[in-house]
């Protein structure tokens, strides 16, 4: 491959990476568990903004119960937030696979 070609193709990417941070900033999920009771909201930069605890499930007697629903919740919100990013990301990039965790 011609090197002029690959730093055109790097300058482009580099220009893309921008529109992709600025998107990042204005995406978001929120995953949940126990029926909705526990929900946790994450950014596109995979930031917890809002932890939402139901006081149905707030039960001093079983602690362990409700650190179970907020891992779920956290669990399901990155899941979410990982699928929605490669989506973004495909149609920001043109389809260009990007090697996995090339965003963090």
């Amino acid at each position: 491959m011609n090197p002029f070609d690959l730093l055109k193709q790097f300058q482009s990417l580099q220009g893309k990476m921008g529109e992709i941070q600025e998107k990042l900033k204005n995406i978001s999920v929120t995953g949940s568990s126990g029926g909705g009771m526990v929900t946790v909201e994450m950014n596109g930069q995979m930031t917890v903004t809002k932890v939402n605890i139901s006081p149905e499930v707030v039960d001093p007697n079983d602690v362990g119960m409700l650190e179970d629903l907020v891992l779920a919740a956290f669990t399901d919100a990155s899941i979410k937030i990982k699928e929605k990013l490669q989506e973004e990301l495909s149609e920001l990039t043109g389809g260009l696979n990007l090697p996995p965790g090339f965003l963090g």
